[in-house]
Formats: C-alpha cells, structure tokens, sequence
C-alpha cells in the first residue's frame, strides 16, 4: 500500500502518485481526462465536493485515480 501523498504540479498538468505521473487533460472546469504515458486511464469529475472517478484501464485502480483527482481538484 502506498501511503504517500499525491504530488501535485499545477503548471505542468500533472499528479504524482503511487509510483506514476499522471497528466490531466481538462474536459470542463469540473472534470478531466487522467493520462498516463499519454494512454488515457480514467476520467475524474468533481461533484458535490467531491472526485469522482471513472477507471478505464487495468493499470490504475479506483483508489488511486480517486486520490489524484481530489489532490488534482484541490489545487487547482
């Protein structure tokens, strides 16, 4: 388990987490296309407070994609 916080960096569109960069691609203001190795992995919307996250490949889970939208939607 990783229990490292999620990095985030603001002017390059990206979240450190878990081991991978993910680069986030704004699809509205509340909602982004998550990307690793420019493959798409999932999509985050914020809701009610909250990030919402919609896995799309194997190699993220819910957890992790969660983590890095709400470190995401936090800073931004």
């Amino acid at each position: 388990m990783n229990t490292s916080a999620p990095v985030v960096d603001v002017e390059s569109r990206t979240v450190t987490h878990a081991g991978k960069t993910f680069a986030m691609r704004a699809l509205s203001d509340d909602a982004v296309t998550v990307l690793v190795e420019g493959i798409p992995v999932g999509r985050v919307v914020f809701s009610f407070g909250a990030a919402n996250a919609v896995v799309e490949s194997s190699d993220v889970t819910e957890d992790v994609l969660s983590a890095v939208g709400e470190a995401w939607f936090a800073a931004i």
